[in-house]
Formats: C-alpha cells, structure tokens, sequence
C-alpha cells in the first residue's frame, strides 16, 4: 500500500493532440480513444492513482538527436498539439513532461511511491509506452507492470504488436 492508500496506478503515456489528429497522428491513435477514456474514468471510480506524461519539446527540437531523426516538429511546450486531449487529464493527477521517449522522473516517483503495480495506456507502444514499460521495471522490478493493449496504439499496427510482444518477453504483462 502506497502512502497515498493506492495500491495500483494507471500511468496515460503521451496522450496529446500531436500524437492523435496532429503532426504525427495516426487512425490507430484515434481509434483508441474512447477505450482510453473508458479506462481512466474506470480507475477514478476505483480509487487509483492516475498520471500521465506528456512529450515535451522546445524551438531547438530539430536541432536535437530525435529531432534530426525525426524530422517533424510536434509536441512543442505551451502548442495546441502538446495538449493532453481534451476531457482525459483532471486535477490533482500528476503529469510528467518529458524530453524524450522514458521519463525517469515516473519512475522515480513510482518507486517512492510504492505501488504494487503499474498500467500503462496510451501511445506509441512501440516508442515511449515500452520505454516507459521498461524504465518502471528497471527501476521496480518487484512491481507488476502491465499494458493494456487495447488502449495502446503504434506507429503501425505491426510495430504495436512487435512492442507487445518485446514487452511480453520482459515480464510485462500484456492485458
């Protein structure tokens, strides 16, 4: 039992506009949004811990290493396509700006917090929600980590599955 009296948090990775009908949206993305909006209001009503992490950059993103391999301006601080989407983020949930794919700062927070398990939902599977995955288990590795697959979308629908299935092999569990 955390020190909060939660025993379980629900982590919404990257949940913006940018990411959903913006600079880098995809259908998939799109598509999962009712499951996902579904999915918090569920955790709210159970009493969990939500947070989210917002993909954070500056003016100089092109001049960064993803920026150069990523050549596509997107979720720049303070623009509309940095924006969590509408309705998801509420007060008093804690959100994580991050410059890059895995926020350590979640983690950190995660394990002095002491949950006994972590899920995670939202996008891109294959980029920031297994980095994030990843970074939770490394920094937790008695803690159950889970994604729910149906409220993570990919790059592609392929790549969505190859993360899963590199997830799988990590011990996350995959619901």
């Amino acid at each position: 039992m955390t020190q909060n009296g939660q025993d379980k948090i629900l982590i919404v990775v990257d949940m913006q506009a940018d990411f959903i009908d913006g600079a880098l949206g995809t259908p998939e993305a799109a598509v999962i949004l009712p499951a996902v909006r579904a999915r918090i209001a569920l955790a709210r009503a159970r009493g969990e811990k939500v947070a989210f992490t917002r993909d954070t950059h500056g003016a100089e993103y092109l001049a960064t290493q993803e920026g150069k391999r990523l050549p596509v301006p997107h979720c720049i601080r303070g623009e509309k396509g940095w924006q969590i989407a509408d309705g998801l983020y509420a007060a008093g949930d804690a959100c994580f700006d991050k410059p890059c794919f895995g926020s350590v700062a979640l983690a950190q927070y995660v394990s002095e917090e002491k949950f006994a398990e972590a899920e995670l939902i939202g996008v891109c599977t294959d980029i920031c929600v297994i980095s994030n995955a990843l970074l939770l288990k490394a920094f937790c590795p008695e803690m159950r980590v889970c994604v729910r697959a149906d409220c993570c979308a990919g790059v592609t629908p392929a790549a969505h599955r190859t993360a899963l299935d590199a997830m799988r092999a990590c011990q996350i569990d995959i619901l």
